[in-house]
């Protein structure tokens, strides 16, 4: 007869729901990822990451890593133009997601995962610490660019905000439809409303600097309607 399987620990369900977190963020950022392997099950990622013996071994976070491509639909928002009209490099590429389970973070760790993203050959990177990071290791981050290196904590991600019910939907606008946005209205980025980088939707989505994000709300009257802000 095969071993039962042991009930899940608060652990285990507490990481699996990290980890569906950040699928379920980067599908929405665009990244080429079958709906399958966002919606895991919690038996389906205890099988995974435990494997047959269920609760016999505490979960391994370096197992929890994963990389993605970015859909071609991802790669035209991330393409400007120059004024000639030419397709300049898009600015997004392959993303590496880590996770470290450390009581301390230092500098040393974020550089390590830096020097991971170089060797690997990705353009963006997350890292996901059980504690929080210092301004200093935030610094080290930045200067990643033009890179990009993302660093949350596992606490912002215990649940998707965006699927909270007093969260509007954001849609970040491509550059065409920013373009025809602002000639509609016939305005600067900066007269637009703001939402800042630090915003929680905002980092969930990666809003960079001048990009422009559609809000749609609901409304007693008008049933929903659409708002704009820019990223600052």
């Amino acid at each position: 007869m095969a071993d039962s399987i042991a009930p899940a620990s608060k652990e285990t369900v507490r990481l699996w729901r990290i980890w569906r977190t950040t699928r379920q963020m980067l599908r929405d950022r665009g990244y080429e990822i079958l709906e399958e392997e966002v919606e895991v099950s919690l038996d389906d990622f205890r099988a995974r990451f435990h494997g047959p013996a269920g609760e016999n071994i505490e979960i391994d976070r370096n197992h929890m890593a994963y990389t993605l491509k970015p859909s071609l639909e991802m790669i035209a928002r991330y393409t400007k133009s120059d004024r000639h009209g030419n397709k300049k490099e898009p600015e997004i590429g392959t993303i590496r997601v880590e996770f470290n389970g450390d009581t301390q973070i230092g500098v040393k760790t974020v550089r390590n995962f830096a020097h991971t993203m170089e060797q690997n050959s990705v353009y963006s990177g997350i890292l996901v610490t059980a504690v929080s990071v210092s301004s200093a290791c935030h610094k080290i981050a930045q200067a990643t660019f033009p890179k990009v290196m993302e660093l949350f904590e596992e606490t912002d991600l215990i649940v998707n905000i965006t699927q909270h019910e007093l969260v509007p939907k954001h849609i970040m606008l491509s550059p065409e439809e920013k373009q025809a946005l602002l000639e509609r209205y016939r305005l600067k980025h900066n007269q637009l409303p703001r939402i800042l980088k630090e915003d929680p939707v905002a980092r969930y989505l990666a809003l960079r600097r001048g990009d422009i994000v559609k809000i749609i709300r609901a409304s007693v009257t008008a049933g929903r309607y659409a708002t704009y802000r820019t990223c600052q």
